[in-house]
């Protein structure tokens, strides 16, 4: 899991935001488990097209090795298996990653915790709305 870190919300030392700020969030780090997992079940695909995708999902900022660290993680678990693509024609061969069965049930249990916590965050945005 992604470390968490104190007071990442305030990118300044007295809470000034700088315009070229990369960073990311613990929320959006934590995302990037249930991200990966709806992404290798629509398809199998390569980290680099992962990447690509996660950064159309808004998700670009998260650094391409903690991407990669968390497809280890999650090959780990045995919610994801790896093989070699050796048919590219360009290049060395790459890992293509694809859900499997555990992984899917993984998936279900994060979107019941998602509908879960949904709630909560409408309450937390309205409340600042008010």
């Amino acid at each position: 899991m992604p470390r968490r870190r104190r007071g990442w919300a305030m990118n300044g030392q007295h809470g000034e935001k700088h315009a070229n700020d990369q960073s990311h969030s613990p929320l959006t780090t934590s995302l990037l488990e249930p991200a990966l997992l709806l992404l290798v079940r629509q398809k199998a695909r390569h980290g680099y097209t992962l990447l690509n995708e996660l950064d159309q999902q808004k998700m670009g900022s998260i650094h391409p090795s903690m991407v990669y660290r968390m497809l280890r993680d999650l090959e780990g678990f045995g919610w994801i298996r790896s093989t070699w693509d050796m048919d590219e024609t360009q290049g060395p061969p790459r890992r293509n990653y694809e859900i499997t069965t555990l992984g899917i049930q993984a998936l279900e249990n994060w979107q019941k915790q998602l509908e879960q916590n949904k709630n909560l965050i409408e309450q937390l945005l309205s409340r600042f709305n008010s």
